[in-house]
């Protein structure tokens, strides 16, 4: 009999039915001679270090640099007494496993196939100290043919040792560096407790210095100069290409515009530019666009896209390329036909040309573990109204993809008058090409003003700056005359470095490492970012989780207690964003058998021991408001600290705690609730049942505190 694992229940009741095992068992199927099991998750990770009798933590005992790491079964966090015991479900799970195991004579591994879903076989199978032979299924889709022809086409366990060593090296360094980070600032912080990571430290990082730059941006008024034209029965307008702090002056120099009531046109520009039609969507590109366009956040996309796969209506979403290989070409064209029986994609459909698709997706080099996200052959029926919106992205981008280029027609004119230049900027569609597919002919975002914004240049509101919007114009030559048929002073102001969405940071995530100014590291890292397609939605989500940020509209902003975090740490190593991109380059050589992975964790010990000192030195004082006593006592100055207010007398024992219904109060809501007995109007408050609220926190006459509703 053969053992068949897979990642999840539903995927293992899939492969069950293709091998006819429909015996259901507790955690498992049988028949057919094949055993079909599941993991839930990571059902075995790295032990906590109270597993390596390591109870406290004081200056002494850190770093902490486990000889040899231990595994154990997932673990739940316990409130009374505050630590961890294992999850009673994976107990339970590992143990059928490992009798699944026991009466098998090989394994075929059916996880997902990335470098968490080896990552969770093999923590299994080294933690049941299992010797059975196993094979792989690496497949990137869950459709019934794609499963068939996977499993005729099993690979041998070892071909993906590397990717196993570079997963194991990723969870140990890890831990390493969030263990002892965290402990080291905690105790630095008079055991405030504050969690640090490897790679979400440098996330939080980059979001609170982009927001103290939006902050502490001082803006500045400016004044343009725009012209009203009419030429050949056509109206269009005209900029300045100066820009004036001085308002007097540009009123001065619009009188003698005025007066002159012409311009010439001193130069002609028409530039037919060709649009590449986009590449197939990989999964960080998907959730940018659908930030973007729908609103979601990234965690919510890859829930939606894995979802969609699960449910056989896209192929593998935790894919890094957006590329197929040359042997799934020949699939493309059965596959269109079988979308243009959907009557919403055949306009669209109608548009290409079948027999001449686009090949520009086709790169065998340039595909890594999966192909570009594609939807499969399987028509969806009924969808969430979110599985409905990423589904169509998905279709349309690849339709867009097989597309003719789109043809442009840029121009841009410089006119004078007396020695000021002005600009006329127009662009007209010759092919519509790909943007016929979707009808959008220009995009929705400035690509040159997001450029400006992800490198923090404070950018205006400049026409020079912009995409030439789709304006007929009329003809030009040198020498032409154009009346002035009104003039208007524009005030305008200059902008800040804009506040990161979440397609935006995603983006700084993902393009880390092109911020390198020594040109041979950076064409080194050039596509090395922080995190990996398949992590950055969880890290975002665990800085929310953590109160370090928090969504507001459409941004990303800190909390206060984020922005203390970063406060304290951004002149120190774990902050730095190029040095983690530094060691998901190095992942990916020890993925590609390029580095050791026993060297990789030698650095990072190096790396944490740094870090750990570093942090251990700050001298953090503990937060207190001198004029603000205790509302009880009145008689002890109180003490603000992370999670609680108190009043440092022992036998008063007078507390507020910060966090009340997902919002932590702010040293102003503290200092308004005790000298006035009634915080602000607190926003987005959220309720047990999930709803959110507005209130007030007011001091009740036995110091306790209470809502009041407006």
């Amino acid at each position: 009999m053969k053992a068949i694992i897979a990642e999840k229940p539903s995927v293992a009741r899939e492969i069950a039915q293709i091998f006819n095992a429909n015996n259901k068992r507790d955690g498992h199927f049988e028949g057919n001679g094949y055993c079909v099991t599941w993991a839930l998750g990571h059902l075995v990770s790295l032990g906590m270090p109270e597993d390596y009798g390591i109870r406290g933590f004081d200056k002494a005992s850190l770093p902490i640099f486990p000889n040899n790491f231990i595994l154990t079964p997932r673990k739940t966090k316990q409130t009374k007494p505050k630590n961890y015991k294992p999850d009673p479900s994976a107990l339970k799970q590992l143990k059928i496993i490992n009798n699944v195991f026991g009466q098998c004579t090989s394994i075929i591994v059916a996880t997902d196939a990335g470098r968490e879903g080896e990552l969770i076989f093999r923590y299994i199978y080294d933690y049941l100290q299992c010797k059975k032979p196993f094979e792989r299924l690496w497949i990137s889709s869950l459709t019934e043919k794609a499963i068939q022809e996977g499993f005729k086409n099993l690979r041998p366990g070892s071909d993906f040792d590397g990717l196993y060593e570079a997963a194991k090296a990723r969870s140990e360094a890890d831990w390493l560096v969030g263990i002892n980070a965290t402990q080291a600032l905690s105790i630095a912080a008079n055991n405030d407790v504050y969690s640090l990571g490897r790679v979400q430290t440098p996330t939080l990082a980059l979001i609170c210095k982009r927001f103290q730059e939006n902050k502490g941006f001082k803006q500045k008024k400016y004044w343009q100069i725009q012209l009203q034209h009419r030429k050949d029965y056509l109206n269009f307008t005209s900029l300045s290409n100066q820009q004036w702090e001085d308002k007097k002056q540009a009123e001065q120099i619009l009188k003698a515009i005025e007066r002159e009531g012409r311009a010439t046109v001193e130069e002609v520009s028409i530039n037919t530019i060709k649009e590449q039609s986009p590449l197939l969507f990989d999964l960080t590109e998907l959730q940018k666009e659908a930030n973007r366009k729908l609103g979601l956040s990234a965690d919510e996309v890859l829930q939606t896209a894995q979802s969609l796969y699960e449910k056989k209506f896209i192929t593998y979403p935790r894919t890094g390329s957006k590329y197929i290989p040359e042997d799934l070409w020949s699939e493309i064209p059965e596959l269109v036909r079988i979308l243009n029986q959907s009557d919403l994609f055949k306009p669209a459909i109608a548009t290409l040309k079948f027999g001449n698709f686009n090949k520009r997706i086709v790169n065998d080099l340039k595909v890594t573990d999966h192909h570009g996200l594609l939807p499969t052959t399987k028509i969806p029926s009924a969808l969430t109204a979110s599985e409905k919106a990423i589904y169509y992205m998905i279709v349309y981008r690849l339709l867009e993809s097989l597309s003719e280029h789109c043809s442009k027609q840029n121009t841009h004119i410089t006119i004078k008058v007396h020695h000021y230049e002005f600009s006329i900027t127009g662009s007209k569609i010759l092919h519509k090409g790909w943007r016929g597919i979707k009808g959008l002919l220009s995009d929705e975002k400035n690509p040159i003003q997001d450029s400006n914004r992800n490198n923090n240049i404070n950018y205006s509101n400049n026409n020079e700056t912009q995409e030439p919007q789709l304006i007929e114009l009329p003809e030009f030559k040198k020498v032409d005359e154009l009346k002035i048929s009104s003039t208007e002073l524009q005030e305008k102001l200059t902008s800040p470095p804009k506040l990161y969405t979440e397609a935006d940071l995603l983006s700084a995530m993902e393009n880390a490492g092109r911020q390198i100014e020594d040109k041979e590291q950076q064409k080194a890292l050039a596509n090395i970012g922080i995190g990996t397609p398949a992590t950055r939605a969880s890290i975002i989500e665990t800085l929310i989780t953590r109160n370090y940020i928090t969504r507001k509209s459409k941004t990303l902003i800190p909390t206060h207690k984020g922005q203390k975090v970063y406060d304290l740490i951004k002149d120190q190593k774990i902050a730095n964003v190029l040095m983690t991109a530094e060691w998901e380059m190095a992942l990916h050589q020890i993925e590609n058998k390029e580095l050791d992975s026993n060297q990789f964790v030698s650095d990072i010990k190096n790396y944490t021991g740094e870090i750990t000192q570093e942090l251990l030195s700050l001298n953090i004082s503990q937060e207190s408001i001198s004029e603000l006593k205790c509302p009880k006592c009145q008689q002890r100055t109180l003490t603000i600290k992370e999670k609680i207010v108190k009043c440092p007398d022992d036998r008063c024992q007078w507390i507020l705690f910060r966090m009340i219904c997902g919002v932590q109060l702010s040293i102003d809501h503290i200092t308004s609730l005790i000298t006035t007995g009634k915080t602000p109007l607190i926003k987005n408050m959220k309720s047990k049942n999930g709803k959110k609220f507005d209130a007030f926190i007011i001091l009740k006459d036995d110091y306790t505190t209470s809502f009041e509703f407006s």
